[in-house]
């Protein structure tokens, strides 16, 4: 039984949605929030206004509620893979869903469309959109990086023997 030769690997990335703010810091955050609302609803309950601490407190969960959606949607991440083959993109959603594309190395091409508003591979008719996540400037790193592993992997290598001659 013959083994297969393993494809060699000329790019391998893993992309993850960027938050600025550490979980940490997020409840340094809450907390502030909420100290600077007691600190506006309390002397509005003493003088009558009751229902603004009430939409204070609204307020303190919407803001709550949306930084847990972000860090939700923190959780999706890609993986590219280009071997001699084929580049596979692993997809993983925030729900734990994975997802996987595999498009022949040979005929892939990279395209930024848009303004750098949406990268494309396209390989033999199938295509995939990568990076939906990344800001701009990030995808048009990742094309790059795409591109010159391309070039890399496509330009012929020779092994001359030619400096060992007398």
């Amino acid at each position: 039984m013959t083994e297969q030769p393993v494809p060699a690997v000329h790019f391998a990335t893993s992309l993850v949605p960027h938050r600025s703010l550490s979980p940490a810091g997020f409840r340094w955050l809450i907390r502030a929030a909420i100290v600077a609302n007691l600190a506006i609803g309390l002397p509005m309950l003493v003088f009558g206004a009751w229902p603004v601490l009430g939409f204070m407190g609204l307020d303190i969960w919407l803001l709550w509620f949306l930084f847990k959606r972000s860090y939700l949607d923190a959780r999706r991440s890609e993986t590219l893979l280009l071997t001699d083959r084929e580049l596979i993109i692993d997809r993983v959603a925030p729900d734990g869903e994975r997802e996987q594309h595999r498009l022949d190395a040979y005929w892939l091409r990279v395209e930024l469309l848009g303004d750098s508003e949406r990268l494309v591979v396209t390989s033999r008719g199938n295509r995939a959109v990568i990076g939906r996540f990344l800001a701009p400037a990030e995808r048009e790193r990742v094309a790059e990086q795409l591109k010159a592993a391309l070039a890399e992997m496509r330009a012929p290598r020779y092994a001359h023997d030619w400096g060992s001659q007398p």
